[in-house]
């Protein structure tokens, strides 16, 4: 008899509570997931909105495996510069000062409504009204802030204050020149409206009927790309899976177009020319491969501009230059969220979603903030307004699932940009390699090497973090645990008992049911 129904891992307890209830009232993982999604997008203003786009990667019980490909789209036609409102702001995230653009034209088709949508009509057993229970409580009655979200409500202030509607749903009641802090409450009427609506009428609400007509007039109105078309035309597209074995484990993993899985992989296939013992004791290892990456990474995109095809990265000539180059060093020596999911009948749901930094735009009366991913500058890596029209933008998104030698299956995923791709393939190689629990594999110190620069977490031994220092002149130590370096939120069962850990980069919780 299995112990538990399932187990949740979130961002936020709210996130959690939402798919935990599903779970305990005989829900699968994935009318969880979508419960939790809605509800992150209640709970985690900045990171998750219905107007983003993210993934899943869902394995049922019946052991098939599927890719739900869910995130934003560029528009099918680039507006000219003259009729765009795009402009930049400046986010301080205290370590640094980060540039993004955002108004009306930063606004790519959304995907969020769909994806949800899809997946629960492939494979949620509830009606979608009550999935949304949760999150059209929460948003009617209010949610206390808690320490992270406030911090990154803070951190994109600039954002929410471009806007007259964002500023007065998230401006703070004590003090009305910033937005709101932990411990008060935050309540958004127009968004539980919203939901409660959605639930009623379908996806169509959002790309054909009052939404769509709202998010056309202001795009027309005030200089953003997005048409009729562009919504009625969006669709989710399903992929398979990126398998790879690393040793004796095999690891299900987001695909190309998208970036963030390729490059786990091509990292972990370097990686497996190592001995375990070389990785445990010369960490520098993890940097070059690191760096070997991005290297990877710059050189294939370069050569496939046009097509921005990137699955070169694993062809066997392109991967067995950077393998004989590791085998030479063995001798020489942005806002995202992440919500796991299983429950005891073997269903699993790895779901990564983002609504970039926001364009700080409200779609008028509904509490929803469109996204800003033709702003963000890690996805246009050509320059704006030099997107490719009517394509999937690539992500570093990476949900996954993994599947140890004995049977016990991981589900992971993170937020973090750039450091998505780290924080997965250090986390793998920590539960892999160095043989540590999930909770010890979350909270163990990162790197994240990236531009001849190395970022050190605090915690390595000393004579180790001594050693990259001297290696790496160009570096910072991190003093304490940081939402730079992602946040990996997992579950992991095997027979009914079920473990999970929350990162607490990123105000990470478990719950297992």
């Amino acid at each position: 008899m299995n112990q538990h129904k399932g187990a949740v891992s979130a961002g936020h307890q709210a996130t959690a509570e939402a798919a935990a209830q599903i779970l305990e009232d005989g829900g699968n993982a994935f009318d969880a997931v979508v419960a939790a999604h809605l509800t992150a997008c209640v709970a985690e203003p900045v990171l998750a909105s219905f107007a983003g786009g993210g993934f899943l990667l869902a394995e049922t019980a019946d052991g098939n495996q599927t890719a739900y490909d869910f995130f934003v789209q560029t528009p099918k036609k680039i507006k000219e510069k003259s009729g765009l409102n795009f402009f930049p702001i400046a986010a301080d995230f205290g370590y640094a000062v980060q540039e993004f653009h955002i108004g009306p034209g930063s606004a790519a088709t959304p995907g969020t409504v769909k994806g949800l949508f899809r997946i629960h009509e492939d494979l949620c057993t509830m009606p979608f009204s009550r999935l949304a229970e949760h999150a059209v409580e929460l948003a009617r009655n209010g949610i206390e802030m808690n320490a992270f979200q406030a911090g990154a409500l803070e951190i994109t202030e600039p954002i929410y204050f471009s806007n007259d509607e964002a500023a007065s749903i998230f401006r703070s009641h004590e003090n009305k020149e910033s937005l709101i802090r932990k411990g008060e409450w935050l309540k958004q009427p127009y968004l539980a409206e919203f939901i409660g609506q959605l639930a009623q009428e379908g996806d169509s609400f959002f790309y054909e009927g009052e939404v769509a007509k709202k998010i056309c007039k202001l795009c027309r109105e005030e200089g953003g790309h997005l048409t009729q078309e562009d919504l009625g035309n969006y669709d989710v597209v399903m992929r398979n899976p990126l398998h790879l074995r690393y040793r004796d484990a095999s690891l299900a993993i987001n695909p190309p177009p998208s970036s963030g899985g390729l490059l786990i992989a091509f990292a972990l296939k370097l990686m497996e020319t190592l001995e375990k013992e070389s990785i445990r004791t010369n960490p520098d290892l993890l940097v070059y491969v690191q760096e070997l990456t991005n290297r990877a990474r710059i050189e294939n995109l370069i050569e496939n501009r046009d097509s921005q095809e990137i699955d070169g990265l694993l062809h066997d000539p392109f991967l067995e230059m950077y393998k004989n180059q590791i085998k030479d060093r063995m001798q020489a020596s942005r806002g995202t969220t992440q919500i796991s999911v299983m429950d005891s009948k073997g269903n699993m749901a790895s779901l990564t979603t983002s609504n970039g930094s926001g364009s700080g735009v409200m779609i008028p009366g509904t509490g929803v903030m469109l996204n800003n991913m033709l702003g963000e500058e890690d996805l246009n890596p050509h320059g704006f307004y030099n997107w490719p029209e009517n394509q999937r933008i690539s992500s570093m998104m990476a949900p996954a699932i993994l599947r140890h030698a004995d049977g016990t299956k991981v589900v992971l995923g993170s937020g973090g940009s750039n450091r998505i791709r780290t924080a997965i393939l250090q986390v793998l190689l920590n539960l892999l390699d160095n043989d540590m629990s999930l909770a010890e594999a979350i909270e163990a110190p990162r790197i994240h090497f990236e531009n001849d620069f190395l970022n050190i977490e605090t915690g390595f031994a000393t004579g180790v973090a001594e050693s990259l220092k001297k290696k790496y002149p160009h570096h910072k130590i991190w003093e304490k645990g940081n939402l730079f370096f992602g946040g990996v939120h997992a579950v992991s069962g095997k027979d009914g008992n079920f473990t999970g850990f929350g990162d607490p980069r990123r105000g990470g919780t478990s719950i297992i049911v």
